[in-house]
């Protein structure tokens, strides 16, 4: 497999940059600072912000542009994007109401789906050109790439950790380390398994599937590193938040690029023009003005943290009544349980054919 036969999304520089780097420059960075890192208490308020708002929101907001702000998008999945939000509220409603914290570990666990199907489906991108290889080679793939992800949430729920996904206990916990152990040394065997056939693999085509590989390896890295490895907070946020939001963001930017190329199907006209090389930095602020919106949302209702960077929340009442909590808070994670819901929909890879040849329009 040549340099320019490697089954890029959309080419090389750009999957380098932005959706196999990101895991691996963070993972590179936490090798060299963790011991600093991980006995601070506090994360940084520049750091929450550019980790938070930044990346972890603003890369929810990106999902409008492939969904909701796309009239071919809205025109043959009508239900679907109706439907989503409204089931997704009401659904929240009636969670958080019977229970908060049923609430929270729901929503956390969509997430940690959504998370590992986004590494998933990167390999599977990646490998779709592997036509010579066996059903069993394949197999080896998915379940490299899902252990490399899996692995470090079952230490997570065996192990004490010093750090939630949204809100302490949303993980079930359970005190069998040795569970994990035990899920490891499995762990182990299926790498040095995928290890030992792409050596064979080499050997017998002289090429080596570079994206694939680089991909498997940042993700093994930052959830390694990040969950198991290091037990801090703001080590967890940056390999996490990092590694996927960046990719999911540059995943739909090159997307619609692509498909401006071929047509405009947006609901404005105007939104075509986002997506050009001189204009990243707006389609970048546009979504990061729709996270600020949001977060100063969060804090003026909820947290009452940071006034000082959201100064709307300074006009805004805390709300502390169980009766609104129970759909106001529902309300503000619409966003991401929307995203979380349609992601599983939008990017299957045994759907129609239409987004593939979209998305490898360049290969």
């Amino acid at each position: 497999m040549t340099q320019k036969s490697q089954p890029w999304i959309f080419s090389s520089a750009f999957d380098l940059s932005f959706i196999i780097a990101p895991a691996i420059l963070v993972t590179a960075i936490i090798l060299i600072f963790g011991n600093q890192l991980e006995v601070l208490k506090d994360m940084p308020l520049w750091l929450w912000f550019f980790l938070i708002v930044g990346v972890d929101v603003s890369h929810v907001y990106s999902t409008i542009f492939r969904t909701y702000l796309n009239s071919e998008e809205l025109e043959k999945r009508q239900a679907l994007y109706i439907l989503t939000p409204l089931f997704s509220w009401i659904i929240g409603c009636l969670l958080y109401g019977f229970d908060a914290l049923i609430f929270w570990r729901v929503l956390a666990y969509l997430a940690v789906f959504h998370f590992i199907r986004q590494q998933y489906g990167f390999m599977m991108i990646y490998a779709r050109n592997e036509k010579e290889i066996s059903k069993y080679c394949k197999l080896l793939d998915k379940t490299a790439i899902y252990m490399a992800t899996i692995y470090p949430i079952i230490f997570w729920h065996c192990n004490s950790r010093e750090f939630s996904w949204f809100i302490k206990g949303d993980f079930f916990s359970f005190d069998a380390p040795y569970f994990a152990d035990i899920f490891g040394v499995i762990y182990l065997i299926i790498l040095a398994l995928y290890i030992a056939k792409e050596v064979i693999f080499y050997q017998r085509f002289k090429t080596i599937n570079i994206p694939k590989n680089l991909l498997l390896l940042g993700t093994a890295f930052s959830w390694f590193f990040g969950i198991v490895f290091f037990n801090s907070d703001i080590i967890f946020s940056a390999t996490n938040i990092i590694s996927h939001g960046i990719a999911y963001s540059a995943l739909i930017w090159a997307y619609s690029y692509n498909q401006t190329r071929l047509k405009n199907p947006y609901i404005f006209s105007s939104i075509k023009k986002l997506f050009s090389y001189k204009n990243i930095p707006t389609y970048i602020a546009i979504i990061l003005f729709l996270a600020f919106i949001e977060e100063s949302l969060w804090d003026g209702f909820i947290w009452q943290e940071n006034g000082a960077i959201f100064k709307i929340s300074e006009f805004l009442p805390a709300v502390s009544s169980p009766q609104i909590l129970s759909w106001l808070i529902p309300l503000l994670t619409l966003p991401q349980a929307t995203h979380y819901v349609l992601d599983a929909f939008i990017w299957r890879l045994k759907s129609e054919k239409s987004w593939k040849e979209i998305l490898f329009l360049n290969r």
